[in-house]
Parts: C-alpha cells; sequence; structure tokens
C-alpha cells in the first residue's frame, strides 16, 4: 500500500519548527520521500492534511510495561497468564497516546516483544532490558528488612520480574551473558538506591567499580550497552566512569557529574512524572509506605536537574517510568518538562535524541526518506501547543506504525 500525506506541516523531530506544505510518501512501511511540492502516484491513497501536523511516532526511553501493581515487588508473584492480560491495556494505551516505541527498563521479557512484533498483542515496538541486575539489598532486591530467604535466581524468568541480584565480577559478567542470550536490548543496571524497593537508601551506591566494569564490558562484547537507574551526582560519576552509556533518572545531579556525563557522550534519561503521579495518587494505590516516604527526597530536584543537563550539554532523552494505574499519567511528562524547556526541545526528546538512545536514529524518531513510517497526524500545533500530544490521544487524528495505521480518523 502507498500512501501520500498531502500538505503536511511536518516536525521532522530535529527541527525547532514546522515546515510547511510537504507531501510525505510512504511505501511498504518505510518513508519513500518527504517533497516541498505535490507528488503523485497512480495507485496512491492520499490523504490531505492541510491544518495538521505530521510527526514521527513517540518514543518513550524509560518504561516498565509489565508493572500492572504500584508494588513492584508483587508484580512477579501474579501467574503468568493473568500478567499478559493485564498489561496488554497497558501497551494499548501507550499506543493510542502515539508511543510508537518504548525502552523496557526491567521486566519485560523477549516472548513479549515477539508478540508485539508480530501483531499478536497491540502496543509500541519494545527494546527490552529483560532483567535488570541489582546487587544484594539493591533496588531489585524486594525483600524486606526481616526476609533472609534466598533471592529468586537469575534462571527464575517469571514475567513482570523487575531485576535479579547478583554480586560479585564473575557473577555479573554471567549474568549480562544471561540477559543478552534471552533477548535483552541493553542491560540494566542499578547504580543507586531507589524509591520503590524497601530497603535501600537513595544515596546507596551499590555495585562496586569492579562490578560496573565488568558489565559495561560484558555488554560492549555482545555489541549493546548499559542503562543505569542512578540518582546521586557520585552515582552517576562513578557509574559513567565506569562505561554506563544512559543515566536513568538522575535528579541530583550536579554540575560536575552532568560535565562528566558530556565529556564520556552519555545520555540522561529522566522521568519526571512518575515522582508527582506517586506523591498525589501512590498510597492510595498500594505504593508501600517505606518508599511513599522516599518520594520527596528526588521529586523536587527534578526540574533543576533538566536545567543541569542542559547547561552541561548532555543529551536528554524522554522518559517516564510509570507504574500500575499510573500509566495513564505517560503523556503529563511533556508538560512537566515545559516548565524549563521549549516545546520543540521537549519533542526532540520524545522523537530524535530518543532514537539516538536506542541506536536508532535516521530509522526512527524522524520524518526523512529511509526512516520507519512511525508517524503521527496531531490535530493543530504541538511545537505552539504541547498539550496536543496529551489528553490520551485525543488531538491525534491519525497513529501509523511501521507503515500501518493503528488509528484513522482522516476519512
Amino acid at each position: 500500500m502507498r500512501v501520500i500525506f498531502r500538505n503536511a506541516a511536518v516536525f521532522d523531530g530535529h527541527s525547532s519548527h514546522l515546515k510547511p506544505g510537504c507531501d510525505v510518501v510512504v511505501e511498504g512501511g518505510t518513508i519513500r520521500e518527504v517533497a516541498d511540492k505535490p507528488v503523485a502516484f497512480a495507485d496512491a491513497t492520499v490523504f490531505d492534511l492541510r491544518g495538521r501536523t505530521l510527526m514521527p511516532g513517540l518514543i518513550d526511553c524509560h518504561v516498565h510495561t509489565t508493572a500492572t501493581m504500584l508494588d513492584l515487588g508483587a508484580n512477579a508473584r501474579v501467574p503468568h497468564t493473568l500478567q499478559a492480560y493485564r498489561i496488554m491495556p497497558i501497551l494499548r494505551g501507550m499506543l493510542e497516546r502515539g508511543f510508537t516505541s518504548v525502552r523496557d527498563a526491567g521486566g519485560a521479557d523477549y516472548a513479549l516483544s515477539v508478540a508485539v512484533d508480530t501483531g499478536i498483542v497491540s502496543g509500541p515496538r519494545l527494546f527490552i532490558a529483560g532483567q535488570a541486575l541489582s546487587q544484594t539489598g539493591g533496588h531489585a532486591d524486594f525483600r524486606g528488612r526481616w526476609d533472609e530467604n534466598e533471592p529468586p535466581c537469575g534462571c527464575c524468568r517469571r514475567l513482570g520480574r523487575l531485576g535479579r541480584v547478583v554480586d560479585g565480577v564473575d557473577a555479573c559478567r554471567r549474568a549480562v551473558r544471561e540477559e543478552v542470550k534471552a533477548g535483552a536490548s541493553q542491560i540494566k543496571v542499578m547504580a543507586s538506591g531507589g524509591v520503590a524497593s524497601p530497603t535501600d537508601p537513595i544515596g546507596f551506591t551499590g555495585f562496586s567499580e569492579e562490578e560496573l566494569t565488568a558489565i559495561c564490558a560484558e555488554a560492549e562484547a555482545a555489541e549493546t550497552y548499559v542503562m543505569a537507574h542512578a540518582y546521586t551526582a557520585r552515582a552517576i560519576q562513578r557509574a559513567v566512569a565506569c562505561g554506563v552509556r544512559t543515566i536513568e533518572h538522575g535528579n541530583l545531579v550536579d554540575r560536575a557529574a552532568a560535565e562528566a556525563m558530556a565529556a564520556r557522550g552519555a545520555f540522561a534519561v529522566p522521568t519526571l512524572v512518575t515522582y508527582d503521579a506517586l506523591a498525589e495518587h501512590g498510597a492510595g494505590l498500594g505504593f508501600p509506605p517505606e518508599s511513599v516516604a522516599k518520594i520527596e527526597n528526588v521529586r523536587g530536584a527534578g526540574l533543576q536537574s533538566l536545567e543541569i543537563f542542559k547547561r552541561a550539554g548532555v543529551k536528554t532523552a524522554f522518559g517516564t517510568d510509570l507504574l500500575g494505574e499510573l500509566h495513564t499519567h505517560q503523556s503529563d511528562e511533556f508538560k512537566l518538562r515545559t516548565r524549563v524547556l521549549s516545546n520543540a526541545e521537549v519533542l526532540q526528546q520524545a522523537t530524535s535524541i530518543a532514537a539516538e538512545v536506542l541506536r536508532m536514529d535516521g530509522r526512527l524518531g524522524t520524518v526523512r526518506a529511509g526512516a520507519i513510517a512511525d508517524l503521527l497526524v496531531v490535530d493543530g500545533d504541538p511545537i505552539a501547543d504541547i498539550e496536543r500530544l496529551c489528553h490520551q490521544g485525543r488531538h491525534l487524528d491519525a497513529i501509523m506504525k511501521a507503515g500501518v495505521f493503528v488509528k484513522n480518523r482522516l476519512a
């Protein structure tokens, strides 16, 4: 099928303004041509987009598609079949909000990505981390203070299990190899304490530098990279010095840590909306009390971190990190970031920069010839009004993923 989007105002994922009057040709799942004058094909279906914006599909670089409950540890205790059914509306909701690709930061497995790729399940394409790596007592160790049971072994691959506990250089190396074998697109490590885990303070750095270096070396050997959960400046500097490529959250970054990231070409993936959503709704939806108490430790510094990353020249991508019933707040991340950044900057973070994080630059997150045809038709101009991307996809007249319409109100 050949489709022509005519008279489109195009946001290409890179520019700070729209390019008006474009014809964009889609054929066989790929953008074949972007022209500044009308094009004609006898067999094409033509949609006139006058008054609308054509832009790349959105990319969320930090999600947990299998976190169907706010209590992260409880997700792994749900039977596989029930968990799979709970995941389906989460994935569908992301796609309906315009997110055609997402990077899962722990919990999804290769089978889920295959289900999406083959059309069994409707959702964004998945770039999965498999099970995140955590040290004993770290952010993926959900045993309480009095629980002396051994943590689940790495071979216990329950859909929804955020991570696995590994200690020591040799164990870390083997864990990376096992996650890669199991289909991980990238490796996730817990390089600091977290909010959703019961026993680790935010400032906990966890893994030794030797362990982190071994993890990064194994990832590089497998031609992939490491994403690291890290809040504090100290944890960030340790992680990037050991070879980590993307810093997740980074709320408590300082100038020196940001400059270290910039010097090594590391990306930042802030996730501001999750703290606002948890602060407002977490306790009522079953977020553990010890986790609720830690939210304000990182929430207030989130917007300031955006400024620090920008001043240091750190490339920053879009992420949300929402859990359970809070997934519906995904697009609110746009509004939060525009308190500090321009609308165009935030849109770039959710398109072209996010595609760089995925190592899919030029293929995703852009409107240009040769790119995968992940496209949104927006009723209005999102550079002028970022809320055109909010409200659960209400202002998206069409959503195309790999050249196939998953939503089309244009007719």
